[in-house]
C-alpha cells in the first residue's frame, strides 16, 4: 500500500503542474486525488446508474431535465449524469463544460472520477471548472480539463458529474454582453454592472474526449488486480442480436530484446522514477515489454519502492 499511495503522490504532481497552463489554478485550492472530499457514494447505488458511454469522435451534451439519474445520497443534490470513457486508447484529457441559459442561470459541476472497478480515483470540485467567458463560438459557462491516465489494463474510467447544496447557494458573475462587445473590438469597455447567474440543478452539460501526451492524474491501481475484475453496471442492456466475436488470432511472443536496448530501459526507468516522472517511466516500461524486455517491469517495481 505504501507503494501505491507513492506513486499516487508522483502522479499527482505531474498532473497539477501539466494542467495549470490549460486553465488559471491561482484561486484553486484542491487535491484531485484526495476523494475523501468527495460525497460517499455506495457501490451498490453506482453500479445501479445508466453510463452513458463518450468518445473522442464527437462531444456529448447531456441536458441534466432530460437525461439525469437521482441518486439518493448525502452531500449530492438534484439529477446526476453519469458518463463511461474509454481507458484503453491512451492518456485522456477531458473538457467539461456547463453552459448558462437564457435565464442566467448555470449548473456548478463536481466530477467524481472512477476507474473500472468503480472505486473513487479523483475528485474535482466546483470551484475547479472556472467561468469562462463568451466567444465568437461559445457562450457563457463554467469549464474545466482534467488529465487522467487511466493503469493499464482498464477498459473504462466512469465520469459521475453532479452538484450540491452548497453551490446551489452561491452564483457566478458573468460579463456583460456589452463589454464583451466592446472587448472584442477594442474599444473602451463601459462602466457598468455585470450580470450573476444564480446556480441550479438544471442545465446542458457538455463533455469532450481527447488523448494527450501531457503528465496527468493516475486512476486505478497501478499493476491492478488478479483477483477482482471489472463491476458491471447499468447501461449494459443487451441488444436485440449480436454477432459473435472472431476468435483471436494467437498473438505472437516477442523476440528478447537486446541486452543493451534492456539497460538502456532498465537506466531510462530507473532515472525517470528518480526524478518522480512516473508517466515517463510507464511509457518506458510499456515500450520496453512490447520490444521483449523481461527485466523493465521489475526494474520499475524495484525503483518505486525505493523512493517510497
Amino acid at each position: 500500500m505504501k507503494m501505491n499511495k507513492s506513486l499516487v503522490a508522483l502522479c499527482l504532481t505531474a498532473g497539477l503542474l501539466a494542467a495549470a497552463p490549460a486553465i488559471s489554478l491561482g484561486e484553486v485550492n484542491y487535491v484531485p486525488q484526495n476523494t475523501a472530499a468527495a460525497p460517499a457514494i455506495p457501490a451498490a447505488a453506482l453500479q445501479q446508474l445508466t453510463w452513458t458511454p463518450v468518445d473522442q469522435s464527437k462531444q456529448q451534451t447531456s441536458t441534466i431535465a432530460s437525461v439525469g439519474q437521482r441518486l439518493d445520497v448525502a452531500g449530492i443534490t438534484g439529477p446526476v449524469i453519469a458518463y463511461s470513457v474509454p481507458a484503453n486508447i491512451g492518456e485522456l484529457t477531458l473538457t467539461l463544460t456547463s453552459e448558462v441559459n437564457k435565464q442566467s442561470s448555470v449548473f456548478a459541476p463536481n466530477v467524481l472520477i472512477l476507474d473500472q472497478n468503480l472505486t473513487p480515483s479523483a475528485f474535482f470540485p466546483s470551484s475547479y471548472f472556472t467561468y469562462q467567458e463568451p466567444g465568437v463560438m461559445s457562450a457563457d459557462r463554467l469549464e474545466g480539463v482534467m488529465r487522467l491516465t487511466p493503469a493499464l489494463g482498464q477498459q473504462k474510467i466512469y465520469v459521475l458529474v453532479f452538484t450540491t447544496e452548497k453551490d446551489l447557494q452561491q452564483t457566478t458573475t458573468l460579463l456583460d454582453p456589452a463589454k464583451a462587445y466592446a472587448k472584442g473590438i477594442g474599444n473602451a469597455v463601459p462602466d457598468i454592472p455585470d450580470p450573476v447567474a444564480r446556480h441550479t440543478t438544471d442545465g446542458v452539460v457538455k463533455l469532450k474526449v481527447k488523448t494527450n501526451s501531457s503528465s496527468s492524474v493516475l486512476v486505478g491501481p497501478l499493476f491492478g488486480s488478479s483477483n477482482q475484475g471489472s463491476v458491471t453496471v447499468g447501461n449494459t442492456a443487451a441488444p436485440a442480436y449480436s454477432a459473435p466475436a472472431p476468435t483471436a488470432a494467437p498473438v505472437a511472443k516477442s523476440e528478447p530484446v537486446l541486452n543493451d536496448t534492456e539497460a538502456y530501459f532498465n537506466q531510462a526507468i530507473k532515472q525517470a522514477v528518480d526524478k518522480g516522472d512516473v508517466d515517463k517511466a510507464l511509457k518506458l516500461l510499456n515500450e520496453a515489454e512490447r520490444l521483449g524486455s523481461t527485466s523493465a517491469r521489475s526494474t520499475f517495481i524495484s525503483s518505486v519502492k525505493g523512493k517510497g
